[in-house]
């Protein structure tokens, strides 16, 4: 079953209410760093080649790639995430302020800031890498601050986004406080998932696994329709969850609900780089729940905006202006 697209109107309606809702988002947040420059000879010492420094850039990434999202879309986002006290976590908290998003990091002097150092060439081409992170669970007075300031946050918050990279982040206890203050407050609680804390997800409003983790958790193939259905029943059964949306790639989402249930077609016209499409797909799903869409049309917008993000190169953003272009598009507008 296909579902119905959500109609010029309708689309333009919960467009409209995204600007200004506060999404609070929770999870492991991160720091992409560039380091470019020319290559022109192989390192006498080895069979490596030498990168003549050019430049230097930074991306924010994992959870504040979401909240980027969220505010990119015209939201308010509030990113709760685990640093280190380095240089990184200063450098992630201004670029986070530059995109308009309210970091309230929890500094942790036993770990470093999640940081990814790309080398690269001025052709784009990746050298070497090099990962600063530790990714043991947070515990103690670290945990216990995150827990406060997700009860402290989700007040103002119309939507809660768990964005878990297994960086250590999310733990048991950081998910059961997120989804009691989803309950209190009568918000949904979104979770883009790892398989390894499947069981921590229970009692989420909805849960956004790609085909890959559909087929892990459930231990099933999911190639076809049919089987995308399948996997996606026994997967929210199996997370306790209230919904499901798994994305497949060019295959399109399927989304199973409380009393809805169906294929939702890929948007994208052209494919540049799928990079940080989840994070696109959950911003969009939270600010549209919270603008009053219902599931099947947060779905459907969401499918929307990964066509559009899927286009550009990098991790990417989706604009206000974008989003209506896709809606009328595909209203026949």
């Amino acid at each position: 079953m296909v579902l119905p697209p959500i109609g010029a109107e309708r689309g333009r309606a919960v467009a409209a209410g995204l600007a200004g809702t506060h999404v609070l988002i929770v999870g492991d947040a991160m720091l992409d760093k560039f380091i470019a420059g020319r290559v022109t000879r192989l390192s006498p010492e080895a069979p490596v080649p030498v990168v003549m420094f050019d430049h230097e850039s930074h991306r924010i990434g994992g959870a504040a790639n979401v909240a980027h999202n969220v505010t990119a879309l015209g939201g308010h986002a509030t990113l709760v995430a685990v640093t280190g006290q380095d240089e990184a976590a200063a450098t992630l908290a201004h670029a986070c302020r530059d995109a308009s998003i309210a970091p309230a990091f929890v500094g942790d002097p036993g770990r470093p800031t999640t940081t990814k150092v790309r080398i690269v060439t001025e052709r784009n081409q990746q050298v070497a890498r090099v990962d600063y992170e530790a990714d043991s669970d947070i515990s103690g007075d670290v945990e216990q601050r995150v827990v406060s300031a997700v009860h402290q946050h989700a007040t103002s918050a119309a939507a809660i986004v768990i964005s878990d990279y297994l960086k250590g982040a999310v733990t048991a206890r950081v998910m059961q406080a997120a989804v009691a203050a989803g309950r209190e407050r009568g918000i949904p609680v979104l979770v883009d998932p790892k398989i390894p804390h499947i069981d921590y997800y229970a009692g989420v409003t909805l849960i956004t696994p790609n085909h890959h983790e559909a087929e892990i958790a459930t231990n099933m193939r999911v190639r076809t329709e049919d089987e995308a259905r399948i996997a996606a029943r026994v997967f929210r059964e199996r997370a306790a969850c209230g919904a499901l949306l798994m994305t497949r790639g060019d295959q399109g989402m399927w989304l199973i609900g409380e009393g809805v249930e169906g294929h939702l077609p890929a948007a994208a016209r052209e494919v540049a780089d799928v990079t940080g499409a989840g994070d696109t797909v959950i911003a969009t799903l939270a600010l549209t729940l919270a603008a009053g869409a219902t599931l099947a049309e947060a779905a459907w917008l969401a499918n929307e905006a990964a066509g559009i993000a899927v286009a550009k190169f990098g991790p990417s953003v989706v604009t206000p202006a974008e989003l209506l272009r896709a809606i009328d598009a595909s209203a026949g507008v």
